[in-house]
């Protein structure tokens, strides 16, 4: 399948086709989504030049760090913007001020937003937590998805949001696209490489998924890592290693020669 486009995606949010985004933090992860058929990954910026030249078919949405100095005003966000959509980036994650995402949009910079649980800004909401389970929050989403659309955002990531309230954003602001994770249908379904492949050592949420026991493999693994150095110690410990077919030779007339010259 050929890469995604914008138009894709808008084509897509008005047919209900469904495509899926999965949070990659590393080259492999990226290379499995690639050969998995996964149309779109998002990646951090430091991550984008090793990602994009290896997988050229996958729509990368790339995201700068919001504590960025660089991307702290307008005219410093388009330069980040810029920055990463020269690098690869098809659309650029922001979850910085509008006035930011206005000067992104206004340089045709696609713009990914957030809506919903957004987890830097969770001390305002008091920690980890469903946002827009009452009117007057789910209002204030459905506000904050409308100032993106108005901002010139093409989408939103909506987290953790139910799915009624989701959908009602979807069907009523025609010219924005739903990421969602754990919100309900939406045009994208978004997850963590680490949620769906079972290595989240930390909070898993309640929309996570485990497709694959690679965290269990892993430890696995890692216990075998343990086992064999260990073994290396106790045999250097105990005289065993390293053995005479670990050791390198040298001729008898060169030793005796060797012994000579120090003579």
């Amino acid at each position: 399948m050929p890469k995604l486009t914008i138009h894709d995606l808008f084509a897509a949010k008005k047919s209900g086709r469904t495509f899926t985004e999965i949070r990659t933090s590393n080259l492999n992860e990226a290379l499995a989504c690639a050969a998995a058929g996964v149309e779109m990954i998002m990646c951090m910026e430091e991550d984008l030049p090793v990602i994009r030249p290896a997988v050229p078919d996958v729509f990368i949405v790339a995201a700068h760090n919001v504590n960025d100095p660089r991307a702290a005003s307008p005219e410093q966000a388009v330069s980040a913007g810029f920055r990463l959509m020269n690098a690869g980036a098809d659309a650029v994650y922001s979850a910085l001020s509008m006035k930011c995402v206005e000067a992104m949009a206004r340089e045709y910079i696609p713009v990914i937003g957030h809506i919903g649980f957004v987890p830097y800004r969770s001390t305002w909401i008091g920690g980890v937590r469903a946002v827009g389970k009452t009117a007057a929050e789910a209002r204030q989403v459905f506000d904050a998805a409308k100032a993106y659309q108005d901002a010139g955002a093409i989408g939103v990531e909506i987290e953790i949001v139910p799915a009624k309230v989701a959908e009602e954003i979807n069907q009523r602001l025609e010219k924005l696209i739903l990421i969602s994770m754990g919100s309900g249908l939406g045009t994208i379904q978004y997850l963590f490489a680490t949620d769906v492949l079972g290595t989240n050592t930390g909070h898993i949420p309640r929309h996570a998924k485990v497709y694959g026991q690679i965290g269990k493999e892993e430890a696995r693994v890692q216990q075998l890592r343990v086992e064999a150095f260990k073994a290396l110690r106790d045999e250097v410990q105990s005289g065993a290693y390293p053995e005479e077919k670990h050791t390198l030779k040298i001729k008898s007339e060169e030793h005796a020669a060797f012994l000579k010259s120090l003579d």
